[in-house]
């Protein structure tokens, strides 16, 4: 049973955040590092792929519904998602393997915690939608099919971190690497010793979006990091874009 977990989601090909938070002493000494989904659908997508490749048997990477998409354009399919219609053109058929390959959802034995589940978007479905605040019925269908020792669960695809209790579970989403909906820069979360805490790691801004538009091939990537990595939207713009698709029912 592994004593450590570093939680990461949501990376989206942004290489040099996903070094950053890498780089963090807790995280470069976790003894595993799950990653909830979504890694490569962005403007780095091979060498992101590489990165997360090499973190070996201590990362354990979880399908997210970007990840299928590049699978499928990869194969001869369309998306209708620019950055991901350029990125599964770009990846090595290793790498498509490997995407094709992830499991959703995934569990882990964590000291303190038990059997803790990792996913997307909920155990159930890599696309659904779920938020710090949908309603408590909600989340009652889409924990329907867990085991009952399953106590945590970790879920990515919104990219607005939280950590919250469902019914003594506790549900924990620790942000975004690539796309942040609120500060730039790394989100993620640590589980040690039975204890939840959200992190983040600061990074030089001018430097990451210098280094992306010099190293990738993708011809929107100028405005791609203006509108995504230099966190243009907040979680006050996007919640109001999720809220719709987490079964609440909105005023007529």
């Amino acid at each position: 049973m592994v004593e450590s977990v570093a939680v990461l989601s949501d990376v989206h090909g942004v290489l040099p955040v996903l070094e950053a938070v890498l780089a963090e002493p807790d995280v470069a000494h976790a003894d595993l590092v799950v990653v909830c989904g979504d890694h490569a659908a962005g403007p780095m997508p091979v060498e992101t792929l590489d990165a997360l490749a090499a973190l070996g048997e201590r990362g354990v990477l979880v399908r997210g519904n970007a990840d299928r998409e590049l699978v499928e354009v990869a194969r001869g399919g369309t998306s209708e998602h620019l950055e991901s219609q350029w990125a599964g053109s770009q990846l090595r058929p290793d790498q498509v393997e490997l995407l094709a390959g992830l499991p959703h959802p995934a569990t882990v034995d964590v000291d303190g915690f038990g059997p803790v589940l990792a996913c997307h978007g909920s155990p159930r479905d890599d696309d659904e939608v779920v938020l710090v605040d949908t309603r408590l019925e909600r989340w009652a269908e889409a924990f329907s099919g867990l085991p009952a020792d399953v106590r945590t669960v970790l879920c990515g695809h919104t990219h607005m971190p939280f950590a919250r209790l469902v019914d003594r579970r506790w549900v924990v989403n620790p942000g975004s690497i690539g796309m942040p909906y609120g500060r730039p820069g790394g989100s993620w979360a640590l589980l040690r010793g039975g204890q939840v805490s959200l992190r983040h790691t600061e990074v030089d801004l001018d430097a990451v979006c210098d280094r992306v538009v010099a190293e990738s091939g993708y011809d929107d990537r100028l405005a791609w990091v203006d509108e995504y990595l230099r966190g243009r939207y907040s979680d006050a713009d996007a919640l109001p874009v999720f809220a719709p698709r987490d079964g609440r029912l909105l005023p007529s």
